[in-house]
């Protein structure tokens, strides 16, 4: 079930701490990140999968790359699915080894693939004209390669991966030519790895995914390749809506391990959560500053719009509200949450039942660490909102407000613009 938070005296709390005291010295918009429940979900998923097989999880951080988050993640053993330079260099500076992180890009330029090469980063191939041109910078190291298996799952054909013809991967029936080349070009090719898409419903899909990977593992195998591992991604579904059901994440575990483990001789596997893990371990609390009756419909204006958090604009993704200061209260009637952007697309939920709300009442939008901050944007020139993590009663700030001032300092203008 979505994650349910506790209260004290009708305020909502975030890890032992209030979330209008957060709102009062922080700020709003603000991003509250609960250090224990990232702990708890990462040593959910590892001891699922670890209790049928040798387990490597390698956090996908795309979904979060606060340096906080990363560090939390390091200190539970964490390994990083990495899919730019910036997210590479990123985790070397949160002290990750070169040897706990994988690089997956995709369409990636020759400069990027020479950066990541000299930090000793193993690259993870997307397709032939990147191993071709990986061949002519660097040999002799362990690569794996991304596949496209023609199964997908996602909540929106946006985030579906690894269906046939998807821009990612090497296509299935060229899968054995490509490792085969590898060999030949010097290259010792160790792993194998493919991801069906991001927050799908029904595990299923990742069944039918080990199957086809075992498959192909097996005809590598016939041509004197032994694998060191597969990697089957990420995407285990996370409940946004409260009577959503938790994925079996235990069964999951054990149909795709047993997959492995009855078909083929390879001994380790490695899954890539992102929004697992750090998902459901943050809330974005936003101030309403508006209420409007517009007759068809009412609105509760916030001060985080889809610059703040864009899933739901890009993707028509739901994200529970609440109002923090009356959690708990009976609801009184239906609500737009709306954004300060200047487009009518600039919305945080449709048709919310929420107590009655006023000026100056703090939103709680959860579900929020999963692409929200890392997706976040200045524009119309407003600034990056503020992190904080609470951990058992307290709370840091993670990360700064950026101020007006910052979104200038990379931009020069000629002199004679300046007469």
């Amino acid at each position: 079930m979505m994650r349910d938070f506790d209260s004290a005296d009708g305020h909502m709390l975030i890890g032992g701490v209030r979330a209008t005291d957060l709102a009062d010295k922080f700020g709003t918009p603000v991003y509250v990140i609960d250090e224990q429940r990232i702990r708890k979900n990462y040593r959910k998923v590892y001891g699922a999968f670890s209790r049928y097989m040798e387990t490597r999880v390698h956090y996908a951080c795309k979904a979060n790359a606060n340096l906080a988050v990363l560090n939390i993640l390091r200190q539970e053993g964490s390994g990083i699915d990495a899919v730019s330079i910036g997210e590479v260099k990123t985790c070397l500076k949160a002290g990750f080894k070169p040897s706990d992180i994988m690089y997956t890009g995709v369409n990636v330029s020759d400069g990027e693939l020479q950066e990541v090469t000299d930090l000793g980063v193993m690259i993870n191939i997307d397709s032939e004209s990147e191993m071709e041109r990986l061949a002519n910078i660097r040999t002799g190291m362990p690569v794996s390669f991304r596949i496209t298996p023609g199964v997908g799952s996602g909540h929106d054909d946006k985030v579906i991966t690894g269906n046939k013809g998807a821009k990612f991967g090497i296509p299935r029936e060229r899968v054995l030519d490509a490792y085969i080349r590898a060999q030949d070009l010097g290259f010792r090719p160790v792993g194998i790895h493919a991801h069906i898409g991001s927050g799908g419903s029904d595990v299923s899909p990742f069944v039918d995914e080990a199957e086809i990977l075992a498959d192909l593992i097996n005809g590598i195998g016939e041509t004197g390749i032994d694998l060191e591992f597969v990697d089957i991604g990420g995407g285990i579904p996370v409940p946004y809506k409260p009577n959503e059901e938790d994925a079996d994440l235990d069964g999951m575990a054990s149909e795709v391990t047993d997959v492995f483990e009855m078909n083929t001789d390879v001994k380790r596997i490695i899954i890539e959560p992102g929004r697992y893990i750090v998902a459901d371990a943050c809330i974005l609390l936003t101030r309403c500053v508006d209420i409007k009756d517009a007759g068809v419909k009412k609105y509760v204006g916030v001060d985080a719009g889809f610059n703040t958090l864009v899933r739901p604009a890009m993707y028509g993704s739901y994200h529970h509200i609440a109002i923090a200061n009356k959690f708990g209260r009976a609801c009184t009637d239906r609500y737009d949450i709306a954004g300060p952007i200047c487009e009518t697309g600039d919305y945080l939920g449709h048709d919310r039942v929420l107590p009655s709300p006023a000026e100056g009442d703090l939103i709680a939008v959860y579900t929020s660490g999963a692409y929200g901050f890392s997706m976040s944007s200045n524009y119309n020139s407003r600034p990056l909102c503020a992190e904080v993590l609470v951990n058992e009663g307290e709370s840091e700030l993670v990360r700064e407000k950026e101020t007006i001032e910052e979104q200038w300092r990379h931009q020069r203008v000629p002199e004679r613009l300046m007469e």
